[in-house]
């Protein structure tokens, strides 16, 4: 079957006669309706969660605290209202989600390792800069790059992608990029601690990455981007029909699972709804022993689709899309209060620990305003609106409700917290970067988690030291330097009258680079972003704008 949809590419790719448009039009509305006819998914197939003891031989208080950990995708700054007072257009709330923080602590300035996905969560797992092991870009076919030749042929921008050929056609197999086997996750070391470990939903760390050989015991995982099948009659969608990024994104839009390396088949509902139900079952078959629970959410990216209920509770909102989205915000709340209460009603909820954070900010492309407000940029910059992202955490034997860090922390101190919490060994020939949390939060030591923090993707890098923020890139050619212990929005670019301040983050970053691997595989794409504008509104003379390898 593969064999048939590649030569059938091949003809649409190589049609001499056909037009750019109408190869594009080809690839987006054809190809997938032959994959779908050549690899049906089959029905539903019930989840088979390991087991653990059938009682349990000490207090769920007297046992290393169960470690639950919700990953958020794409979740902007404003899109809680925790930080806000109100999501979406200001008018919705999210009790579920603000509660961990009001009854743990809330991160202020919590940040994402990445501004977009898969280098993200590689760090997340691993404690480390992604950097350090090469996972610099995220894992695409190279066809992308000929799809953005193919969109920019049809609808010039006059920001146009920039499109290293020679890389994209030397690009090895998408099977092998991916995290590297013998990167250790805290999957890893948990189990190794004696924990049980669940992974459910989003992975993104390569095709042929498995959670089950990376320490997860069992592994429900996400195969398709669809929330449900977009003709269900309980879906509401939302499509930018004029976007290439999200035609794409509808075109492959399956809605399919797989468990335990299984055949794929269809989930149980809406997703979101679906993974909260599979997650209950783990908690409940694995009460009666310390389990850690890996729950990466594929709300609240795109496609936008929402449940009929959902949509409907937020009839005062007039932008469709906007209430899509708040349907869509409205359900991974509901999942983390079903999540909380199954805890209550088991007993567990004392001694285990729960995190909420997103693996970076709000896209610009889905063309909503104010996700990431009062901060600037979006998913795929280093600006605030793309790293700076919700975080917080609930540990009721150990961290005091109500406690507020207004210190940097970073995706990279999960592992070590985690870590620390179950009193898990750590390996000890291996350079790590980040730090155990609950120490600063309890304040039992003094000073900062860090003083510098960085980010890399290719010609786009950060550095935030002590306050002082230096985002880089080649093209444009182009420094910008912030102050953000005063100007936490990113307003007032210093790099100009701050000549030796810049001098100092350069040098640190070039110190940070030298300490780096090569990247596992290279770059090929450059793709334009505009700063203070959604992928809705267009590029006027004077914009800023980066460009975001990959």
């Amino acid at each position: 079957m593969k064999k048939i949809l590649v030569s059938l590419l091949i003809i649409i790719l190589m049609g001499g006669a056909t037009a750019w448009h109408y190869r594009l039009e080809l690839l987006v509305n054809v190809v997938p309706d032959i994959r779908k006819a050549l690899n049906p998914i089959q029905p539903n197939v019930p989840t088979n969660w390991s087991t653990g003891p059938a009682t349990a031989s000490v207090p769920a208080s007297e046992r290393p605290p169960n470690i639950i950990f919700i990953l958020a995708d794409d979740m902007g700054f404003n899109d809680i209202s925790l930080y806000n007072g109100g999501a979406a257009d200001g008018s919705l709330q999210t009790p579920n989600i603000d509660a961990i923080a009001q009854g743990g602590v809330t991160f202020t300035n919590g940040y994402a390792a990445n501004a977009i996905c898969a280098p993200s969560r590689a760090s997340i797992l691993t404690g480390r800069y992604s950097t350090r092991f090469g996972f610099e870009f995220t894992p695409v076919f190279s066809l992308l790059a000929t799809i953005a030749q193919w969109s920019q042929d049809i609808d010039p921008s006059p920001l146009p992608p920039e499109i290293n050929h020679a890389a994209a056609e030397a690009m090895r197999p998408m099977e092998e990029l991916k995290l590297p086997d013998s990167e250790i996750t805290i999957a890893e070391v948990l189990k190794e601690a004696g924990y049980y470990t669940a992974h459910i939903g989003k992975w993104h760390l390569g095709n042929s990455s498995d959670p089950q050989k990376q320490g997860f015991d069992d592994s429900l995982y996400m195969k398709g981007i669809a929330y449900l099948p977009p003709d269900h009659p309980d879906v509401v969608n939302s499509k930018r029909e004029d976007d290439t990024i999200e035609k794409m994104v509808w075109a492959v839009a399956t809605y399919e699972n797989q468990f335990n390396n299984s055949e794929s088949f269809q989930p149980d509902g809406y997703l979101t709804d679906y993974y909260t139900n599979e997650a209950v079952k783990v908690i409940e078959k694995n009460q009666n022993r310390p389990f850690f629970l890996y729950l990466a959410h594929w709300g609240i990216h795109n496609p936008l689709q929402a449940t009929r209920a959902d949509y409907d509770k937020f009839s005062h909102i007039k932008n469709h899309s906007m209430r899509v989205y708040a349907g869509m915000i409205h359900a991974l709340d509901r999942s983390v209060g079903t999540i909380t209460d199954k805890l209550d009603e088991l007993g567990l909820s004392e001694n285990t620990m729960i995190v909420f954070t997103s693996d970076n900010g709000g896209a610009g492309y889905i063309a909503l305003p104010d996700v990431n407000y009062p901060y600037r940029g979006w998913k795929l910059t280093h600006f605030e609106g793309g790293t700076h992202v919700p975080f917080m955490a609930k540990w009721p034997a150990q961290i005091e409700a109500g406690s507020i860090m207004d210190s940097p922390v970073h995706h990279v101190d999960l592992f070590h917290t985690f870590a620390a919490a179950a009193s898990a060994a750590v390996p000890t020939d291996v350079t790590y970067d980040g730090v155990d949390l609950v120490p600063f939060v309890k304040n039992e030591v003094t000073g900062k988690p860090h003083e510098t923090l960085f980010w890399r993707q290719g010609h786009h890098q950060s550095v935030l030291h002590n306050g002082w923020k230096l985002i880089r890139t080649e093209q444009p050619e182009q420094r910008w330097l912030f102050n953000l212990s005063i100007d936490p929005t990113e307003k007032n670019n210093l790099a100009t009258s701050e000549p030796e301040r810049l001098a100092e983050l350069e040098s640190l970053l070039a110190a940070h680079n030298a300490d780096q691997a090569e990247p596992l595989w290279p770059s090929f794409l450059n793709s334009a972003q505009l700063i203070d504008k959604h992928g809705g509104e267009p590029f006027e003379e004077g914009d800023e704008y980066a460009y975001w390898p990959n």
